[in-house]
């Protein structure tokens, strides 16, 4: 089976542009069911489920050796190179809520590496999508990161995890931010803030706690509008504390994140 990355950001962009739509529609209605996970904050609605279910069907139904990996529990091991990597909503609670910030996500692995990244935006109608070396684009335009170097004229997005204690360590970590620094959003979705990284809607990004799925399409997609994506010691991170952010800055926004958490 091929694993030409054009196919496989085709496939991406088909299901979004098939899933959009049900999911806005879904949220207009109303009368979701809600349940939680990891504590009662960190919801999931029967949309979430859903969208995975789906995502997943039409994946198989193109291409039935891939792997996958989904937040809400879809796993397997293929037998092709290829797995995805799913966040049906990103941003659970801003759709439940019906705040702007909520996305789908999905990323494809070519033997380890995310090649190809798709997270498209229900709410601005926007799809921002990346091929590895080949660039990043939002609706079919190319987007590059801002050229900011100065941290303290740097507009900086974050977010928080769902267990209280982490919350608490990471506000503590923000005190430390918030001062040498333009200002702080806090957005409520990984993969939109890393997609606003590319584009140039923030100059930088960081986060603790993520998962794959959090930043798979979104990390692909800012690296390759020209941003530096890492963990805190400045190797790449594809998982659980990522900083992301233009490249004039980004050496100097991490040291600054690396002193507010000592």
């Amino acid at each position: 089976m091929t694993t030409d990355p054009n196919q496989l950001l085709h496939l991406a962009l088909r299901i979004v542009d098939e899933l959009v739509p049900t999911l806005v529609s879904a949220r207009n209605a109303g009368g979701l069911a809600v349940h939680t996970k990891t504590s009662g904050t960190d919801m999931v609605t029967e949309m979430d489920r859903w969208c995975e279910e789906r995502i997943i069907e039409m994946i198989l139904s193109d291409r039935p050796t891939d792997g996958f990996l989904g937040e809400e529990g879809g796993r397997r091991e293929g037998t092709s190179p290829v797995v995805w990597i799913i966040d049906p909503i990103d941003g659970t609670t801003n759709y439940l809520y019906d705040v702007p910030g909520y996305s789908v996500s999905i990323a494809a692995e070519i033997h380890g590496e995310v090649t190809v990244g798709v997270v498209a935006d229900p709410v601005r109608r926007e799809v921002h999508s990346a091929i590895r070396g080949r660039g990043a684009s939002r609706n079919g335009m190319p987007i590059r990161c801002s050229n900011k170097a100065d941290p303290a004229t740097a507009l900086v997005g974050t977010g928080f995890g769902y267990q209280p204690e982490r919350r608490v360590e990471q506000a503590r970590v923000l005190t430390g931010v918030i001062g040498r620094v333009r200002d702080i959003r806090r957005m409520g979705g990984a993969a939109l803030d890393l997609c606003a990284v590319a584009g140039g809607r923030l100059d930088a990004y960081y986060e603790s706690g993520l998962n794959p799925w959090d930043i798979a399409a979104g990390g692909l997609i800012a690296l390759e509008a020209g941003a530096r994506v890492t963990d805190l010691d400045g190797q790449p991170s594809w998982t659980d504390t990522v900083v992301c952010a233009a490249a004039p800055l980004h050496d100097s926004f991490r040291q600054l994140l690396v002193t507010a958490h000592s």
